[in-house]
């Protein structure tokens, strides 16, 4: 049998902005229990939902301070039972962050390392001394702006925090603060969750030495500098370290006496993210999942899909990567891809196509089925310590963070009935879900159509995947398996192209979900944004070539 999160569909709750059940502004628990519904009539497999555990909320629940007990912000331990119950009822998994690279300073374990270099949790930290002129011990950055080591005077010594000082980094070459880990991570499989996405999963280890990290060369050939000074470092030492293996072997060990448990771990490195995908995934042994950030930038072309996704199965043939092209710490892709596009709702349901087309799992953030773009904020309406810092050339996450636009009307559109904590605008009230359910052409009837039929064609969750040699911007592959193959062609621009094509059988049709696309005996013409689905009994039965 095959396991359900290989090629499945994971929606990724946002809780602070899906629903709010008790009017303080902010999402919550039994908020997301009655929007259930919802999110089963999507048709997707399972829920990720974003941190819920007790936090003082520095970054958003990023930095936990108690891993076992849910932030009365979001509700209780009871209100999670419930939640896990009902969403099993109708069918769907519920995976939730784990945020253990890092704690929140206020947690009992930084609060005792702190004290002393004698404690019992001395070196559950990363703590280490200045040099001579008092300085940090080497030139690592936070990925939030500023160095990424903070001053103790009670212990004298730096500790390391690879985001906020507020988020000080665990020591994972400590054996106790693995067995930790491990343990709070059964605390909740014993619970019923279903498995884990493992936030910024590749910077559990750090350099044992401490070696401070070069220059990023590519960044510094073309820029003398970057909006984020962390983008102008080659990240060798302080994060994607080869200890990781050996623990994600151990995290996988726990999963396998939770049958069906699962993992998704999220690698942040502009260098090598689809080789460490790959590495983290391959052998049966370590993470289910992985998703990295090449997806979730302003690329959009053709090679650009192609060399990743092909780099990843030369990489890990046997690994298995999680694609998305929206999350909540990146703008919208309606809004990043729009210079692609003559219209945001071909746009939309054309990236449903093709993530959904795609080898490997799917990722969908909450209100992409909508087809919501970024929010555009004043800087008084931020609350991301990231967009405060480096506004206005990096305007944070908040953008796509903002409330989800349930009802009809006024904003905040049944959100919430007090203020919300981040305010809903016109462009995303007006595509509210009731709206949009009573529209059968709506964005949100589309996605329920796509999920549908996907799983109709077993070959788009499992099949093999090669390429066509198109020029730009057609992006064509075929997905197969022994039972059949599916053709899969898009057109990445807001300009109109045809193709040729070869060995159709006779009768070919296009499948129903395609669009803007009409095939002739020989010749298949798009549209901006146009795409093609074209069923064939076998995977050799036709080709794509540039028309002449």
């Amino acid at each position: 049998m095959t396991e359900w999160w290989r090629g499945g569909v994971i929606y990724q709750v946002y809780p602070r902005s899906f629903q709010d059940s008790n009017g303080d502004g902010v999402g919550d628990l039994p908020g997301i229990i009655d929007r259930l519904d919802h999110i089963a009539s999507l048709g997707v497999d399972c829920i990720w939902l974003s941190p819920i555990t007790q936090s003082p909320q520095d970054d958003m629940g990023y930095d936990v301070s108690d891993y076992r007990e849910v932030d009365r912000l979001f509700g209780s331990l009871q209100d999670f039972d419930s939640l896990l119950d009902q969403a099993h009822a109708r069918g769907l998994k519920v995976i939730m962050d784990q945020v253990v690279s890092h704690t929140s300073d206020r947690h009992p374990w930084f609060e005792e390392s702190r004290l002393s270099r004698t404690n019992a949790r001395a070196d559950w930290y990363v703590w280490a001394d200045p040099l001579p002129d008092g300085s940090p011990p080497n030139n690592w950055p936070a990925v939030f702006g500023g160095r990424a080591w903070e001053w103790n005077p009670t212990r004298g010594q730096y500790y390391l925090h690879n985001f906020l000082a507020s988020q000080p980094d665990l020591n994972f070459h400590n054996a106790e603060v693995q067995e930790a880990v491990l343990d709070v991570m059964r605390f909740w499989l014993e619970r019923g969750i279903d498995g884990f996405r493992l936030d910024t999963v590749n910077y559990y280890f750090h350099d044992s030495k401490l070696r401070s990290n070069p220059p990023n060369k590519l960044k510094n050939e073309h820029l003398p500098y970057a909006v984020n000074p962390y983008d102008m470092q080659e990240h060798l030492f302080s994060k994607s370290r080869p200890e990781n293996l050996d623990f994600l072997r151990r995290v996988r060990a726990l999963l396998n006496e939770f049958p069906g448990a699962t993992s998704v771990g999220e690698v942040g490195d502009s260098h090598k993210s689809v080789q460490l995908m790959a590495q983290y995934t391959s052998g049966g042994d370590t993470l289910h999942l992985c998703y990295g950030f090449d997806f979730l930038g302003d690329e959009f072309t053709a090679a650009h899909f192609r060399s990743r996704i092909e780099q990843f199965f030369e990489i890990g043939p046997d690994g298995w990567p999680c694609w998305s092209f929206s999350n909540h710490d990146v703008p919208r892709h309606v809004t990043r891809w729009a210079p692609h596009s003559r219209s945001a709702a071909a746009l939309a349901r054309q990236s449903a196509a093709l993530v959904l087309a795609l080898r490997g799992s799917v990722c969908l953030y909450q209100g992409e089925e909508l087809g919501l773009p970024e929010t555009d904020l004043l800087f008084e309406e931020l609350t991301d310590p990231r967009g405060i810092r480096f506004w206005p050339e990096d305007k944070g996450r908040d953008g796509c963070r903002t409330p989800m636009p349930w009802d009809a009307g006024e904003a905040p559109n049944g959100f919430t009935s007090g203020t919300p904590w981040l305010p809903v605008k016109y462009p995303q009230s007006a595509l509210n879900v009731a709206d949009q359910n009573a529209d059968a052409g709506s964005t949100l009837a589309f996605y329920r159509t796509i999920l549908a039929w996907r799983k109709t064609h077993p070959m788009l969750a499992l099949g093999d995947i090669a390429f066509f040699d198109l020029a730009e911007p057609i992006l064509a592959f075929r997905r197969s398996t022994d039972a059949g193959a599916m053709l899969c062609v898009f057109n990445l621009s807001a300009d109109d192209h045809a193709i040729a094509v070869t060995g159709l059988p006779p009768g070919t049709r296009l499948e129903p979900v395609s669009a803007g696309a009409v095939l002739h005996a020989t010749k298949l013409q798009l549209g901006a944004n146009g795409y093609a689905f074209i069923a064939l009994p076998s995977a050799s039965a036709a080709a794509f070539a540039d028309l002449a």
